[in-house]
């Protein structure tokens, strides 16, 4: 299936913070899918498909370097803006008792969302994500420090016009086991190239990335005691399973699901699991 089929139709929203593009396919209860940096929407085009036969999924297109659209010159991006983007668009669409699903970056902001704004949220899923100290992973803090300055990405991401790099220990290659979609990657590195509005965009982001901010959120998950569901890889253990542990320890409700085969992008290494284990964890009432 194509990838502008897989996620549905491509909409746009304006937020306070500028104009937010997204995607939706099916109806039901609202599933919303919250990617980390320097990845789009597309990185849900597996699972999408499967989950939208029950319920309404919804993808949007972060401000995280991926994007298509820059936002307003004067758009909040630290992790707390980020944050209220996330809160801004579940308002703008009207969403309630959404089931909240991050990875990597993204599962770093949902928590500082359901900490900060936590209203629109019925349920969360985090994959393998940042947290506590690891905001961002130590390799990560290093590989993308030019990305901190509007022309360091424009340096860092001229190899990234070819695949083979792309797909690298240097690219994405560390993040999924069974490689990538060359016409994806592409996709998620073309903006920061061609717009001088996204490299400025990611650079807000990046020089905002701090442990004091999941930190922080870490001492206030325990306050959120609607249903939770951890997905965790087993392997390459940029964003350790200790810490996914932690984490369902912390949470007055949550589950832990082991996945094997898989690296921090299970929906990309397995992603009938994680829409089966999304499908089945989304149909739980939500806590009042």
């Amino acid at each position: 299936m194509a990838i502008s089929q897989a996620l549905g139709e491509q909409k746009e929203v304006q937020l306070p913070q500028g104009t937010l593009s997204y995607r939706e396919r099916g109806s039901g209860e609202p599933i919303v899918f919250i990617h980390g940096l320097l990845v789009n929407g597309d990185l849900w085009r597996k699972v999408v498909p499967e989950l939208s036969k029950d319920y309404r999924c919804i993808v949007p297109d972060l401000p995280l370097g991926s994007h298509s659209r820059p936002m307003n010159a004067d758009a909040d991006l630290s992790p707390y803006g980020v944050a209220k983007v996330i809160d801004d668009f579940l308002a703008a669409l009207d969403l309630r008792d959404v089931t909240l699903v991050g990875n990597d970056t993204g599962g770093a902001f949902c928590q500082l969302v359901i900490t900060r704004h936590p209203e629109r949220i019925g349920r969360l899923v985090l994959t393998p994500c940042d947290a506590y100290e690891n905001f961002p992973p130590r390799l990560f803090k290093y590989m993308l420090a030019p990305t901190r300055w509007p022309v360091g990405t424009l340096v860092l991401m001229q190899p990234m016009r070819f695949a083979a790099m792309r797909h690298s220990p240097l690219g994405f290659g560390l993040l999924a086991k069974h490689g990538f979609d060359a016409e994806v990657t592409n996709g998620w590195m073309r903006p920061a190239i061609e717009q001088a509005g996204i490299r400025r965009d990611l650079a807000k982001v990046m020089r905002g990335i701090h442990p004091r901010y999941t930190l922080e959120a870490a001492e206030k998950l325990s306050d959120f005691r609607h249903p939770v569901l951890l997905v965790w890889a087993s392997e390459k253990a940029f964003f350790p399973l200790e810490h996914a542990e932690r984490l369902a320890q912390t949470f007055p409700d949550a589950r832990l699901e082991r996945v094997d085969d898989s690296y921090t992008f299970v929906m990309e290494d397995q992603p009938d699991r994680l829409a089966a284990l999304i499908a089945e964890f989304a149909r739980r009432p939500v806590t009042a």
